[in-house]
Formats: structure tokens, C-alpha cells, sequence
């Protein structure tokens, strides 16, 4: 009650809320996986970790959506900012209707390909995409514009959603199937549109926008899908690939071991969320944002070292009390895969500070080192040891090119200030 009080006396910043938010959805989210691990077991584990996946793939596509959105809401107003939202919202929804179409029409190739139990549960994965890429426009709309409480309340009411319909149908019904899965983050999509902005979408016609807000628009455009591309390949790939050729009970076992050393991302996560907004309006006012760089860095840097060092220290603690007895065969690689998410996030908050400047170079440096990474994997994996040994190189690699270039660009400016 004591913790209570002095949190209301003391006036929280939206920045603040909204970091408790994401704090408490990350949560959720790795509660819902937990308890999916422990009631499936890691043979229908790995079936459930492959749609999880799907979602984390959309997530990265629909972001080049919101983090388009986020920007330009900083720099549009009035009538251009209406022309700008109702043409991102058209062609998002064009996209999402593609991409879903896709996903059904190839719903048995996948099956197939990923060894899943049933094709269903990407037919009704599928028919939820275009929900998730027009909630993704809503959600950059607040970003720009710093709504952080609305905002919060579309990431808490996904991952509520998720939560409470997955696992209502999986203990009153006891039906462990993966179209329960696939139905429950279906439904997660409708919950996360709210609070939606009606108004912002029309299929009237508008002025169109202005050669020069076009042409940038692209360009940044491009320039994200690409990033997030990247992000796909370099977070994705090891779980698709350990699937594709391993068994499904060393699969579910490899699931396990990434929802564990991912946390790391998923709180860079919302660094990343403050950063861009933050950076395109000191930009804007022509001021310095190194500061901004140097803060979120410092923050994801210390909070890497204490998850690897716990890691490290009690690996069969945790896993025992996360995923259960069935999956402790992990808990030697459990610090190892930390190690490399965490240089992967810290490389991911430089990337986005450079993103965020229009700076293209880092984006190419993070996709060259996704690819290295899927390559390495591809030629070596005769154990899942040897696939988490591939991921430290690669990320190794990517973290230190990363330093260099942003030493090589505070040196030219420094110089260039000087002349």
C-alpha cells in the first residue's frame, strides 16, 4: 500500500507510463508463452512456437508501417498530415489483404515445410493479417504524435486478449490444438485496434502530397522495410531453420531456450519506441541527439549484463521455473544465447538512431550481418549448441562494425565542425 502511494504522489511523465506499460506487456507476452510451454510440452510446444514466430514476423512488417507513420507524424500537420495517414492507411490494408491471401493460399506448402500438425492454424492466422496492419497505422499515429496512454492501452489490450481467450479455451475446453492458438491471436487483433481513430481513414479523394514529401516518404519508406527485414531474418531465422532441421521435441526444446534469451530484445524494444520520436524532433529543432543514443544505450547495455549474469549463475533455476523439468537439456546454451541477443539489441539501438536520421548505411551493415547469420546456421548445425555458437559470431561481428561506424561518423563531424 506504502509502494502505492508514493507511485500517485509522485507524477509519472507519459514517457515513464508507457515504459510500466510495455514492462507489463513484455510480461504478459512472456506469461502466455511460459504457460503455453508448460501445459503443451516441447513436442506441440514447437507447433505453437512456429505461429508465435509468424506473429513476430508480421510484427516486423507491419512496424515499417507504424515507424513511417511515427516520423512523418512528427513532421506533417493540418491537410498534409491528412493527405499522408489516409494513403498509409489504403496501402497498408492492400498489403495485409496480400500478405493474409498468401499465407492461406499456401496454408499445406507451410505445414509441410515448418512440420506443423495442421494447416488450419495459418488459415486462421492468415484472415487476422490485414487487422494487424491497419492496428500497426493506428499505433504509429500515437507514437509521432506522443500518445503514450492510448498507445498503451492498444499494446494491453493484444496481449490481455491473447492471454485470457488462448488460455480459457486451452483449460475449460481442454483443447490443445494449434487452431486455439491461431484463433486466439486472431482475436488479439480486434482487441488491439481499440482506441481507433475512425476518422483517419477515407477513401475520398485528398490533395495529393507534395513531390518533395513523396519522395522523402519513399525513401524512408524503403529504407525501414528493408531494416525490418533484417530484424525478420536476424530474430526469426534460428527458430524457422532449428525447425526445418531438427525433430520437433529438440525444436520445442530450442523454443524454449529463445523465448528465455530474448528478453533482453523485447525491453530494447521499448527503448526503441521512445528513441525514434525523439530523435526526429531534435532533428527537427536542429539540435544535438547523440544524448538520446547515448541514454537508451547505457540503459540496454547495463540491463544486458545483469540477464546474462543471472544466466550464467542459475541457468537450471530458471529453467526449471519458466518451462519445467521436460526442458533443462538447455540450460547450458541459456547464458551463451543471452550473450548474443544482447549485443544484437544493443546493434539494434544504434541501427534505429541512424534510421531515424535517414542514415542508410548501419540498415545495410545490420542486413549483411542477418544474412551471415542464416548462412552460418544453414552450413553448421549439427546441435543446437553449434546453432547458438553461430549466432554469438554473427552478432559479434555486426555490434563491433556498428562501434566502428559510429566512431568513424562522430570523427567526420567533429572535423567538418571544425573546418
Amino acid at each position: 500500500m506504502q509502494a502505492l502511494a508514493t507511485l500517485k504522489s509522485r507524477k509519472l511523465t507519459p514517457e515513464q507510463l508507457f515504459m510500466v506499460s510495455v514492462l507489463v506487456v513484455n510480461g504478459g507476452n512472456y506469461l502466455y508463452n511460459l504457460i503455453l510451454g508448460r501445459i503443451l510440452g516441447p513436442a506441440q510446444f514447437a507447433d505453437a512456437a512456429v505461429l508465435i514466430t509468424f506473429l513476430l514476423v508480421l510484427s516486423f512488417i507491419a512496424m515499417t508501417f507504424q515507424l513511417v507513420t511515427a516520423k512523418f507524424s512528427v513532421l506533417f500537420e493540418h491537410s498534409v498530415f491528412k493527405s499522408f495517414i489516409t494513403k498509409v492507411y489504403q496501402q497498408a490494408l492492400g498489403v495485409g489483404v496480400l500478405l493474409g491471401l498468401l499465407i492461406i493460399v499456401f496454408a499445406s506448402q507451410l505445414q509441410e515445410v515448418f512440420n506443423t500438425s495442421s494447416a488450419s492454424m495459418f488459415v486462421i492466422f492468415g484472415c487476422g493479417v490485414p487487422l494487424y496492419f491497419l492496428m500497426s497505422v493506428n499505433r504509429g499515429t500515437y507514437q509521432g504524435k506522443k500518445a503514450y496512454k492510448s498507445l498503451s492501452i492498444t499494446y494491453q489490450g493484444e496481449m490481455l486478449s491473447r492471454l485470457f481467450i488462448t488460455l480459457s479455451i486451452i483449460l475449460l475446453f481442454g483443447i490443445k490444438s494449434s487452431w486455439v492458438i491461431a484463433t486466439g491471436i486472431l482475436l488479439s487483433f480486434v482487441f488491439g485496434l481499440f482506441p481507433f481513430k475512425v476518422k483517419q481513414i477515407s477513401f475520398n479523394k485528398l490533395l495529393p502530397l507534395e513531390k518533395t514529401y513523396s519522395k522523402q516518404i519513399k525513401r524512408f519508406f524503403l529504407l525501414t522495410a528493408f531494416y525490418e527485414l533484417t530484424q525478420i531474418i536476424i530474430n526469426n531465422s534460428d527458430i524457422l531453420l532449428v525447425k526445418h532441421y531438427f525433430e520437433s521435441y529438440e525444436a520445442g526444446l530450442y523454443a524454449s531456450l529463445a523465448l528465455i534469451g530474448r528478453i533482453v530484445y523485447f525491453i530494447a524494444w521499448m527503448f526503441v519506441m521512445l528513441l525514434l520520436p525523439a530523435v526526429v524532433e531534435l532533428q527537427k529543432e536542429g539540435k544535438e541527439t547523440a544524448t538520446v543514443l547515448f541514454k537508451y544505450v547505457g540503459y540496454i547495455t547495463a540491463i544486458s549484463a545483469i540477464i546474462v549474469s543471472v544466466c550464467l549463475s542459475c541457468p537450471e533455476f530458471i529453467i526449471k521455473l519458466l518451462f519445467g523439468e521436460a526442458y533443462i537439456a538447455m540450460a547450458p546454451l541459456l547464458w551463451k544465447y543471452a550473450i548474443a541477443t544482447s549485443m544484437f539489441a544493443i546493434s539494434n539501438i544504434f541501427a534505429y538512431y541512424y534510421l531515424s536520421l535517414d542514415k542508410y548505411v548501419p540498415v545495410i551493415i545490420s542486413g549483411v550481418f542477418g544474412m551471415l547469420q542464416m548462412v552460418l546456421v544453414v552450413f553448421f548445425h549439427d546441435s543446437l549448441g553449434e546453432v547458438v555458437h553461430m549466432q554469438i559470431v554473427a552478432m559479434a561481428l555486426l555490434l563491433v562494425i556498428q562501434l566502428l561506424f559510429f566512431k568513424g561518423e562522430s570523427l567526420y563531424h567533429k572535423r567538418s565542425n571544425l573546418k
